[in-house]
């Protein structure tokens, strides 16, 4: 597309952001539809995030997403969140109503929509996730909103712990859902929860990248277990990659990422985005 006077900034705040193909795909979407936007990725991280803010808002540009490690640290500095960015404490995608600044959490919309083309079944289920931030808690939120009967996080017992346990206790009391937290770093309560669970999804960065790791000891797994990972790059994580030895049906976060993109590109424009282009052009990952 060229751009014009008239071109609206749309863009990704997060670090690191150089491998996303959030721009190639909206950028697309977009062009396909004749609509006069722009999409660009920024490296921000929560040292200038406040700063970035203030500075989209003078060159009105307050349609934006979050990327780690921003999807909490974001909330401070909007007018408004919606009720699912506030029980998971998570916010993705930023729009302008009204003159005012709006939060919202698209990743758990998107990643339940993946589970379902990837025929992974989750309604009445039980399952067991890795982390607690912004992913995960929407990933969860969204998961209890939508009929999953039991859900343990596994995250590590730091400053943070407390704060997960309540968020957990308000989630379970607000859904139909038994949501509970233990430290990821007791194998013996892993190993129970994993061979409780119908699903297991990792929300953490391990693996991610040129880290060739799990936090899931290969013995945890069988094959009745079906093991997701939010990561996309690479598309193979080590945990992925111990879970289809063992049998297992597997799923990474590329679909997760076009499927909450999606929900954000409908907010922004009021238009649906081509999901079947942008899985042809853009998702050879």
């Amino acid at each position: 597309m060229n751009p014009s006077g008239s071109t609206q900034l749309i863009c990704l705040l997060g670090s690191p952001v150089s491998h996303s193909i959030s721009p190639a795909m909206h950028n697309t979407a977009f062009e396909a539809l004749g609509l006069d936007y722009s999409y660009m990725a920024f490296d921000v991280n929560q040292e200038n995030l406040g700063t970035a803010v203030e500075g989209l808002k003078a060159l009105n540009c307050m349609n934006f997403n979050l990327t780690m490690p921003l999807k909490t640290a974001i909330i401070p500095y909007l007018d408004e969140i919606d009720d699912a960015a506030k029980l998971s404490q998570s916010v993705n995608t930023c729009v302008c109503e009204n003159g005012k600044l709006k939060g919202y959490t698209t990743d758990g919309i998107g990643f339940l929509q993946s589970m379902t083309d990837s025929d992974i079944p989750y309604v009445g289920k039980t399952i067991t996730v890795l982390g607690a931030g912004g992913a995960a808690t929407s990933i969860v939120t969204q998961a209890a909103i939508e009929g999953v009967e039991r859900i343990y996080i596994l995250k590590r017992n730091n400053s943070t712990f407390a704060n997960t346990v309540e968020y957990a206790d308000k989630l379970s009391k607000s859904t139909n859902c038994d949501v509970s937290v233990y430290d990821i770093n007791n194998l013996e309560i892993m190993r129970f929860c994993i061979d409780e669970s119908d699903i297991l999804i990792n929300c953490t960065n391990v693996g991610m990248g040129d880290d060739d790791s799990s936090l899931v000891p290969i013995e945890f797994l069988r094959p009745s277990l079906n093991v997701c990972d939010v990561i996309y790059h690479p598309p193979e994580t080590k945990l992925l990659k111990d879970a289809k030895s063992k049998g297992c049906k597997t799923m990474n976060g590329k679909y997760m990422l076009l499927y909450q993109g999606a929900a954000a590109f409908k907010l922004w424009t009021g238009q649906d985005m081509p999901i079947e282009l942008i899985k042809a052009t853009c998702f050879d990952i």
